[in-house]
């Protein structure tokens, strides 16, 4: 063997460095991180919004994020390497009677899991945005403990902080497959030579499906186009205004120091499939979908008035990955025992990167992982799926994101 640690973390995103520093808090601090980039955060992640909601329909979910923005702060008050995170608050706006129902729903739902969040006046938001015009809102759900970072930051807090205590990182490495002894994996093959191993965590976003397969699984992990503008700047904004989620009109903005980020859920969805490039390849270029990105604008007009007229100033794209049901895949492969996978994000690995990397060490290091975390498991695909249904349903999460009980 060229190399050997405990854990080999194949993949330098938000994800990769989350898992990596969650396990160095646990005490497992033997953990060797692999990126085929020159760079940590140098694909997915790097096209990352960088918002951090906490409000979701299960109890769940939202200690999960809770988990996140916990980490955050911390990070946030005591690291040397700052994640960046701006605990501004967010507002999500119902336009409808029946967006209005659901409010009251995550509001229980927050307050079960423990999480602070009011409903506000028209008045009280406009003071904290005061160029929209909320005349069209029907309810204001305010969230104090939300807010937004910038995902290269927030990798480079990860890895000085799990560096600190012993996580190393190599870059510029590919993984070629694994090796393995009795079905189980003992060493991550690379262009390098072989890394011995006793767990290797699949943390590849969008080819964390070609990871899959090298070690002998077929999973459902889909690359879905997603895609946001930063507007020119402007004097009305500033990097302390909350984050907004106008979930009728499929859409969510911040402010970009004093620019503005709009993005959305688009109707009808792109998706890759995986098996159509190789785990040598670049992901395919996505081209600026500029009908799309001007119906974001028109959506958000009758908020925004003249500032959805803000000339564009950059368009960022990028390929989050998707699964059928909508769930993380998380936990170690009963099928290849030693292959675990930290995978299929759906759009949160950035804002959930501290709690997948939770949920990652209590399914492989505690005696009893909760019913949830078993959940995960990517066992739940060994029976096998239709590829074009499970793609079809990978855009479809992404297409009803904000859709009510989602």
């Amino acid at each position: 063997m060229t190399d050997a640690a405990r854990i080999v973390v194949v993949g330098g995103g938000a994800i990769g460095c989350g898992v990596a520093f969650q396990l160095a808090e646990a005490g497992v601090t033997d953990v060797l991180v692999l990126e085929k980039e020159p760079a940590l955060c140098a694909v997915t992640s790097a096209q990352a919004a960088g918002l951090v909601g906490q409000v979701r329909s299960s109890v769940e979910r939202t200690r999960l994020a809770m988990w996140s923005v916990a980490t955050f702060s911390r990070l946030e008050r005591e690291s040397e390497v700052k994640p960046g995170w701006r605990q501004t608050g967010s507002l999500r706006i119902a336009q409808t009677p029946e967006r209005v129902k659901e409010f009251h729903h995550l509001i229980d739902v927050a307050h079960r899991a423990g999480l602070e969040v009011t409903l506000l006046d028209r008045e009280a938001a406009r003071r904290m945005w005061p160029e929209l015009d909320f005349r069209p809102a029907r309810a204001i759900l305010w969230c104090p403990t939300d807010g937004y970072l910038q995902p290269a930051d927030l990798v480079a807090s990860y890895r000085h902080e799990a560096a600190r205590r012993g996580v190393r990182f190599r870059t510029g490495v590919r993984v070629t497959g694994f090796r393995k002894k009795g079905g189980r994996i003992v060493a991550v093959e690379t262009e390098e030579g072989p890394v011995g191993c006793e767990y290797a965590i699949d943390a590849a976003g969008a080819h964390g499906y070609h990871l899959a397969r090298m070690a002998g699984l077929d999973l459902p992990i889909v690359p879905v186009r997603h895609h946001y503008i930063v507007t020119t700047p402007t004097g009305n904004l500033g990097p302390e205004m909350p984050v907004l989620r106008l979930p009728d009109a499929t859409l969510y903005a911040r402010a970009e120091m004093r620019a503005l980020l709009l993005g959305g859920w688009e109707p009808r969805a792109l998706s890759l499939d995986p098996r159509s490039y190789g785990p040598a390849d670049p992901l395919p270029p996505i081209e600026e979908d500029w009908p799309v990105l001007a119906t974001f604008m028109e959506n958000f007009r009758p908020f925004a008035g003249p500032l959805a007229d803000q000339p564009v100033r950059r368009v960022f794209t990028g390929w989050p990955t998707f699964t059928p049901d909508g769930r993380f895949v998380i936990g170690e492969s009963s099928e290849v025992p030693g292959f675990v996978c930290a995978v299929g994000c759906n759009a949160h690995g950035v804002s959930g990167s501290a709690g997948i990397g939770r949920h990652l060490v209590e399914s492989l290091f505690e005696k009893t992982p909760s019913a949830y975390v078993k959940s995960l498991s990517p066992d739940r695909f060994a029976r096998g799926f239709d590829w074009a249904e499970a793609e079809r349903a990978a855009r479809r999460v992404l297409e009803t994101y904000y859709a009510i009980g989602h």
